[in-house]
């Protein structure tokens, strides 16, 4: 159908547990260095088909875990998406490289995302490589799709109302969570800006008070004094 966007998916792929290094292949028509990725076949599961590209282009079998993010391009005219996910690769290469692919190299981060030749690709492995590159809890052996990625299969297939319904329960549930975090921060912050003001109010400083000016003392003349200590004194005589 024209105008419909071309689906794709593939993988960060590491290897190793110590030293983790990043697959990136080497394209046979051009040959550029992408991520292991390719599009989907009609009807396909986005992870398995994620999977199958990663095998058919590393030789390596993997593990799928969680979902990545996915980048948006054009080609050919038509708008291109393509969902990655974290996978973890068997040691030891178990199949031949297809034809479209040339070479495989696995590479520290920074030099893989040197290796790659679309900038787009560089940026996208960049972001979320030291994330793929973190340990995994109970890893699954090569081959499986585990945790979050085996529920993301289960609600991409065709005509999977549980997966569907699991789906938008994981949804409706993450916006619950989401609200009550909202509604906690906002009560949070309210309590907050009260008792800043409480503390602002209680640090305000009380006017100064102005200085009274002391009664200026009454002067009396030497000749009143005089006069006032006679009727005293004529008082003490009588």
């Amino acid at each position: 159908m024209p105008g419909k966007f071309i689906q794709a998916a593939g993988g960060i792929v590491i290897r190793g547990d110590k030293r983790v290094l990043f697959a990136v292949v080497q394209r046979a028509k051009d040959d550029k260095w992408v991520l292991p990725r390719g599009k989907l076949k009609a009807d396909e599961n986005p992870v398995a088909g994620a999977r199958r590209e990663v095998v058919e282009e590393t030789g390596h079998r993997v593990a799928v875990n969680e979902f990545l993010g996915a980048i948006t391009y054009r080609a050919a005219g038509r708008a291109k998406v393509v969902q990655f996910w974290q996978m973890q690769a068997e040691d030891e290469a178990s199949h031949e490289l297809m034809a479209d692919i040339v070479a495989v190299e696995w590479l520290p981060l920074k030099a893989a995302v040197r290796r790659l030749s679309y900038p787009l690709e560089k940026l996208f492995l960049r972001n979320v490589g030291r994330r793929a590159a973190k340990p995994r809890k109970g890893r699954a052996s090569p081959g499986k799709i585990t945790g979050k990625a085996a529920g993301h299969a289960a609600a991409a297939k065709p005509g999977n109302k549980s997966g569907k319904k699991s789906s938008k329960k994981a949804t409706k549930k993450a916006a619950r969570k989401a609200g009550k975090k909202a509604v906690k921060k906002t009560r949070k912050k309210s309590v907050e800006r009260i008792g800043n003001k409480a503390k602002r109010k209680g640090k305000k400083k009380a006017p100064a008070r102005k200085p009274v000016a002391a009664a200026p003392a009454k002067v009396v003349p030497a000749s009143k004094r005089q006069g006032l200590l006679q009727r005293m004194l004529g008082r003490l005589g009588a």
